[in-house]
């Protein structure tokens, strides 16, 4: 509100302040101090007339209407404007800007019938004219700032909503992430009770500090992937409890690499998958390969694990994997990627690339 009364005062102050400077400039101007205190009344009931029209402008929504109704509109409110202005303006020395005026009048007194008629009606339309050029000039500048601004609120706000949206979207995804984890690590510990009690207790000492990280972690989107390979270590523990030595653990992380940003579960979900999918599904097991470096500005990650000629479940298919790929979509956008290599027929390869800041 500040600011439009800001923009009102100097608009009709600037306008007011050329009227002066055209009046004083004639041949039969009246004095300095009646010719400003003329304009600065003219201009200062312009200023209520257009603060009444905004008014009603707001009330009678013209900012919703197309260009084609908006313009006779315009038309009409500068001409019903100008006219008590202008007739107002007969009255005053200050007429002589736009003809007419007490100035003139004894040349129009001269004149009788329809010629004097004529000449005052002609000099009353000209100042009408002038008047309701201002005032036109006023709203088209009104009705183009506050398109300008419509514009930017609507922007805001669209930006607000899309970033509202991509929260709830990581959210809803981060909630189906973390009891599918603890369902198979509920799973995990539940055959080792009756037959391995301590490494049950183990276990239970490792699940536990799996989920306070997944509790802290909760108001957090990315973490270090040093952070992310202790709760994959941990996961992992839990999984050589139960599978014992058919899983053989394999690690090639650049030193680089450690302090890289990760979604928070990502390298989890990933390494969880190449186990239920692979590894646990073959006899004799298999080496489950974690490699991670930094280079080009980016992360890339690589799990490699052996898998069933045959799967009885489709990884491509799994929850979790498309939750993470989404997850990688909206928090870094096209040039991040999950990538799952089934090429050949005993092996999976799953690729990870996250750009980070540079």
């Amino acid at each position: 509100m500040l600011a439009y009364w800001l923009c009102q005062l100097f608009g009709w102050g600037l306008n007011g302040f050329g009227q002066t400077v055209t009046a004083m400039s004639r041949e039969q101007a009246a004095p300095g101090l009646q010719i400003a205190l003329e304009v600065a009344s003219l201009n200062g009931i312009g200023l209520l007339l257009t603060h009444g029209l905004r008014e009603y402008i707001k009330r009678h929504n013209w900012h919703t209407l197309r260009i084609a109704a908006l313009v006779p509109r315009i038309l009409g409110a500068s001409v019903l404007l100008g006219c008590p202005i202008a007739v107002i303006m007969t009255f005053l020395s200050v007429a002589m800007m736009w003809g007419g005026g007490p100035a003139d009048q004894a040349a129009v007194e001269q004149l009788t019938g329809k010629t004097g008629v004529w000449l005052l009606r002609m000099d009353l339309l000209l100042r009408t004219l002038n008047w309701s050029a201002v005032f036109a000039f006023w709203m088209g500048l009104y009705f183009s700032i506050t398109s300008v601004r419509d514009r930017h609120r609507a922007e805001l706000r669209q930006s607000e909503l899309a970033h509202a949206l991509k929260v709830a979207e990581l959210r809803v995804l981060k909630s189906q992430l973390n009891p599918h984890f603890l369902f198979n690590s509920l799973n995990s510990v539940r055959a080792l009770i009756a037959d391995d009690p301590t490494g049950a207790q183990n276990a239970v000492t490792q699940l536990a500090r799996t989920l306070r990280y997944t509790l802290t972690a909760g108001q957090e989107e990315v973490v270090s992937l040093e952070r992310e390979l202790d709760i994959v270590d941990d996961y992992l523990q839990l999984e050589s409890l139960r599978l014992g030595e058919r899983l053989r653990i394999e690690r090639a992380i650049a030193p680089n690499a450690r302090d890289a940003h990760i979604p928070v579960m990502m390298l989890q979900t990933v390494v969880e998958n190449a186990i239920k999918h692979g590894i646990a599904e073959l006899p004799q097991g298999g080496a489950l390969r974690i490699g991670a470096e930094v280079r080009e500005h980016a992360l890339f990650i690589e799990v490699a694990n052996p898998r069933p000629a045959l799967p009885s479940h489709s990884p491509s298919n799994g929850v979790g994997l498309r939750n993470a790929s989404e997850r990688l979509r909206l928090l870094f956008g096209t040039a991040a990627a999950l990538d799952l290599d089934l090429s050949h027929p005993d092996r999976a390869l799953a690729r990870i690339r996250i750009p980070q800041a540079q």
